[in-house]
């Protein structure tokens, strides 16, 4: 057998000694269902795992991650997780996290083409354009692409703060909070950017839903 593969069949296998060795009844309490307080919109980056750059444990945050960590309206599979996170687990913060460094960003500032993934990288390329003149003042390109992915966020934290989902929970009075983080690869740290809090901000009335009606 293939050793990078069994790697991970032993690695669990440790894993499951190790939890049972500190806590027997860990695997039996984790069976029973889960009630996290956070939904981690994350990268797909490898470099980037939600629990272990939180240090949180499992159960305590449900995870979505694609390419550049996007909130794309059409995406149903991220509105599906979203739906769920909200309204069923009823999570408390909604975190959307990108990192320096990210290959997403920089490809998206390019005009190459990668296949498939140029429709996703279309959404970044809006972001850019949406900001282009303060981006084209910088420079250094590695400083260009860290300044894109921190407005890539904010226009993430943003799309959902304009979300039906999000909107009616707040129209419910829930306090579902959204945070946009950016976490460094050089440092380990992470870096809030943004947050909202309820549906008083700056949603354009556009895209404000009535629920009254």
């Amino acid at each position: 057998m293939d050793k990078a593969y069994q790697k991970l069949i032993d690695g669990n296998r440790r894993f499951a000694l190790e939890k049972k060795f500190d806590d027997p009844e860990y695997f039996k309490k984790l069976s029973l269902g889960q009630k996290p307080d956070y939904l981690w919109i994350g990268c797909s980056d490898s470099r980037v795992p939600a629990n272990e750059v939180t240090n949180t444990e499992s159960g305590e945050m449900f995870v979505h991650r694609n390419i550049a960590n996007m909130v794309v309206h059409t995406d149903f599979n991220l509105m599906s997780v979203l739906e769920y996170a909200v309204n069923v687990l009823e999570v408390k913060h909604i975190i959307v996290c990108g990192h320096y460094g990210c290959g997403g960003v920089r490809a998206a500032m390019t005009n190459k083409t990668y296949g498939l993934v140029d429709k996703w990288l279309r959404n970044i390329k809006d972001v850019f354009n949406k900001h282009r003149a303060e981006l084209e003042q910088i420079e250094d390109l590695d400083k260009r692409s860290d300044r894109l992915t921190e407005l890539n966020v904010i226009e993430q934290v943003q799309h959902l703060a304009e979300t039906k989902i999000v909107q009616k929970a707040w129209h419910d009075g829930r306090n579902v909070q959204i945070h946009g983080w950016v976490y460094g690869l050089n440092s380990g740290l992470i870096t809030e950017l943004k947050a909202v809090y309820d549906d008083k901000g700056d949603i354009d009335p556009i895209y404000r839903y009535d629920f009254d009606k």
